[in-house]
């Protein structure tokens, strides 16, 4: 098949670009690199079945192709809250255009929601059915009800147009390729612990969140896309129920890079969730689906990348001469 992914050059899109490679389909990987990185895919250039296109998603493309995944869009609060107003517009046009292409050659598209649809939430674990506890004017509401208007887009898409979707609520996602300074509390813990400072916790830890390795993650973006039955273009909850406070991931974060650790105490952003566990239910009914990697496995890997990216950045590294 030839199959697009929008946001490619991206932490989760360059894992799935590799994957679906290595299962021999020709990819087409559209980035404008905001926060992807020529770096991601620099290994992937050469494979004759891959082609990158840097492109905006908010300006329409026209491209023949079988699945769209559509994954472009910044993720972390520092990216989205940099410029809010672009992060609805690529959230919303980027769907509107990739929408009308699946619509004019008939592909399957896939749509890159999230967790934070469901805000706040006062349901615990989140099921698909909730319709969340999400503050529309708050700082974070750029990200949240950008990708809850793509929700709506791609339902309405289907109902009106029979535009053949599938919808994705990614809860946080960890692994290689993360950018350093992306604001995300794994990412931010391992590289504040490799450089021996001060792990930074926003109010008293002890808000949790749920922590899925990248490698199980696009495993479930390609069951759900490649799923046939009844009810397959509504949303579904993809990430990993076990749950850790902000405490027990800084435990964890020391016990893989071998630091002691030492927390520095902040206040908790304004509409920071307090909790954040998916129930997977439905993706284990009907894509067979459930994560494999445990936080202990998934840590490790995400440190030896850390450590290799930052000793790659240090002056020792890439002083020459003399």
């Amino acid at each position: 098949m030839r199959i697009l992914v929008t946001g490619g050059a991206g932490f989760i899109g360059s894992h799935l670009c590799e994957r679906l490679l290595s299962e021999g389909e020709e990819v087409i990987c559209l980035d404008n690199f905001f926060t992807g990185r020529k770096s991601n895919i620099a290994h992937l250039l050469d494979d004759h079945k891959f082609e990158l296109i840097r492109h905006d998603v908010t300006e329409p493309i026209l491209l023949e192709v079988d699945q769209i995944y559509n994954l472009a869009c910044p993720a972390s609060p520092i990216h989205y809250q940099f410029n809010p107003v672009k992060t609805v517009k690529t959230s919303v046009m980027g769907a509107i255009n990739m929408l009308g292409m699946a619509k004019r050659v008939k592909a399957r598209i896939l749509q890159a929601s999230t967790s934070e649809v469901y805000g706040d939430p006062l349901v615990h674990p989140q099921t698909e059915d909730y319709f969340g506890n999400v503050n529309p004017i708050g700082p974070r509401s750029c990200y949240d009800e950008g990708k809850r208007v793509a929700e709506t887009l791609m339902m309405d898409y289907n109902r009106q147009n029979g535009v053949d979707t599938r919808i994705v609520r990614i809860f946080n996602t960890y692994g290689d390729r993360m950018l350093e300074n992306d604001g995300r509390v794994v990412s931010n813990f391992v590289v504040q612990a490799l450089r021996g400072r001060e792990l930074t916790v926003y109010g008293d830890g002890s808000q949790t969140r749920s922590f899925c390795y990248v490698s199980d993650l696009v495993d479930g973006l390609i069951r759900l896309m490649n799923t046939e039955g009844e009810g397959m273009h509504l949303p579904i909850n993809i990430g990993n129920p076990g749950e850790f406070t902000m405490m027990e991931l800084a435990e964890e974060v020391g016990k893989a890079t071998g630091r002691e650790i030492k927390l520095k105490f902040l206040p908790l952003p304004k509409d920071d969730p307090k909790v954040r566990r998916p129930n997977i239910e439905l993706a284990k009914r009907l894509l067979g689906w459930e994560p494999k990697v445990p936080l202990e496995a998934g840590l490790k890997k995400t440190v030896e990348y850390f450590e290799a990216a930052i000793a790659a950045a240090s002056p020792k590294a890439t002083a020459g001469g003399n």
